[in-house]
C-alpha cells in the first residue's frame, strides 16, 4: 500500500519537528526508537521500489538515530538534523505525489 510510507513519513516529521521544543529526555528517546523503526521501513520500502538515494538516506538516518548505540550530538546538532530528515521526509512525499500526478 503506497500510503503507508507516506504516513509514516508525515508522523515522523512532525515527530523530529516537535523535538525542536524542551521536551522531557523521555520523549527523545521514544523518538530515537520510533525514528530507528520509520527509517528501517522506509530503507526497505525505497530498496523495493529501486529508489537509491532516499535508501541510503534512510538506512544512514536509522543508524544515526538508532537509541542501542547511540551517537552523541549537540542538541544545536540535533535540532538542525531533526529540520533536515522533517524537510526530506516531506519533500519525498511530495516528490511520489508529483511523479504519480505528473505535475
Amino acid at each position: 500500500m503506497d500510503s503507508i510510507p507516506n504516513i509514516i513519513k508525515a508522523i515522523l516529521a512532525i515527530l523530529f519537528m516537535i523535538c525542536l521544543a524542551d521536551m522531557p529526555y523521555g520523549y527523545y528517546e521514544l523518538v530515537r526508537t520510533i525514528g530507528m523503526i520509520g527509517f528501517i521501513y522506509l530503507g526497505i520500502e525505497s530498496n523495493k521500489a529501486d529508489e537509491e538515494l532516499w535508501k541510503y538516506i534512510y538506512w544512514g538516518s536509522a543508524v544515526l538515530i538508532n537509541p542501542i548505540i547511540k551517537i552523541s550530538l549537540a542538541r544545536s546538532l540535533w535540532n538542525t538534523v531533526d529540520v533536515i530528515w522533517a524537510i526530506l521526509l516531506l519533500l519525498h512525499i511530495y516528490i511520489l505525489y508529483s511523479k504519480k500526478t505528473n505535475i
